[in-house]
């Protein structure tokens, strides 16, 4: 039996469901289960939404350095490359007894170990980039991987353009006129057929800064009987944007966490970060936005991936500094006629990238041969 193919990366959700989505798609193409193994972190998420599945999951020692000089980043980080150390003796050693046919990164500090590993027992290695600017870790080893699978650009000599891939579920959102009419009368309660839909999501943790300045907003647009915000805060703000209570004509819903998937059938227009998911999403599903980019995420590839969908008109940008209730009304307001939000859906829809997954697939088919 010829060995697995192994999937690895992680540390926060925005790999781990491209990871599963991955494997999903190679199983499609006739892989079973037991050929497949995913390998992350125990620090990261990929215990808690990878494991108990068909998939086999190996999570691995260690944790992501800090990108400070303050005394004690310096010490989580002297701690962290311990874990790495450790992390890698056992990728060698599991790589060695697998024998995979090809690794497959998606990024993140949990694909060191396993990387170092292949390009050591001279596995193939096809690297997939959702960002505009690869992370670290695939910098280190673009040379050694047989191929790239790229979200933005153009076509290389080592890379596929594929986009990002994206769950099932998301693939599935259907956002014709009907679907969405259908879907905000199933909400719980319904939501007007009239009304103007905002969608807010920042991640799974959530942007104080966003989170303030969106709650600010649904108070001043408070007589708005056109209009509803799904404010989807994350846990750590949840309890004191509630707190925060309006009363009047809007529409506003507050949630801790919720279904993308429906959300994103039923809204007219989106607030959120920059996260390759999520820009990748947005493209898919032709969602106009206002994308707030995270500052200071590595490469700044936040800022990089909201200005290659802004470049086409899909999106408006606002800084996170000067994100407040001003800037969100500004931005909104000029995006709500359906002229606009038509022009910024058809620009999208050119870089939305149908069954990313099943292209990457295919890459990693062709290099497993």
């Amino acid at each position: 039996m010829r060995g697995p193919v192994i999937v690895t990366g992680g540390g926060t959700g925005g790999h781990v469901f491209p990871m599963e989505a991955i494997a999903e798609a190679l199983r499609a193409r006739g892989l079973a289960p037991e050929e497949i193994r995913y390998v992350g972190s125990r620090r990261g998420q990929e215990g808690r939404l990878l494991g108990g599945g068909p998939v086999p999951l190996t999570l691995l020692p260690g944790r992501g350095l800090r990108r400070s000089m303050r005394p004690y980043d310096l010490a989580v980080s002297a701690a962290a490359a311990l874990g790495l150390v450790g992390a890698l003796v056992r990728a060698l050693t599991l790589v060695g007894r697998w024998r995979p046919r090809c690794v497959v990164s998606v990024g993140g500090y949990a694909s060191f170990a396993t990387c170092a590993a292949a390009v050591a027992w001279r596995v193939p290695l096809v690297l997939v980039d959702f960002d505009a600017v690869p992370g670290a870790v695939h910098r280190l080893f673009r040379r050694a991987a047989a191929r790239r699978c790229v979200a933005f650009g153009f076509p290389a000599d080592d890379a596929v353009v594929t986009g990002t891939p994206l769950r099932a579920a998301i693939e599935a959102v259907d956002r014709s006129d009907v679907a969405r009419a259908a879907a905000r009368a199933a909400a719980d309660p319904p939501i007007g057929p009239d009304r103007l839909v905002v969608v807010v999501m920042t991640g799974s943790l959530g942007s104080r800064r966003v989170n303030d300045a969106v709650a600010d907003l649904a108070s001043r647009w408070a007589s708005r009987g056109d209009l509803a915000i799904v404010h989807v805060t994350g846990q750590r703000d949840y309890a004191r944007v509630l707190a925060r209570r309006v009363t009047g004509d809007l529409d506003y819903r507050v949630v801790p966490f919720a279904d993308m998937a429906q959300l994103w059938g039923l809204c007219d227009l989106a607030v959120c970060r920059a996260g390759a998911v999520t820009v990748a999403e947005l493209a898919r599903l032709a969602i106009p936005a206002v994308v707030v980019p995270l500052p200071g995420a590595p490469g700044d590839h936040q800022r990089r991936n909201a200005e290659a969908l802004a470049a086409v008109g899909g999106v408006r940008v606002v800084d996170d500094a000067s994100c407040d209730a001003d800037a969100l009304a500004a931005a909104l307001t000029a995006l709500e006629p359906a002229s606009t939000r038509a022009s910024m859906a058809s620009a999208l829809s050119a870089l939305g990238h149908p069954d990313a997954a099943a292209a990457i697939a295919e890459v990693v088919e062709g290099v497993s041969r």
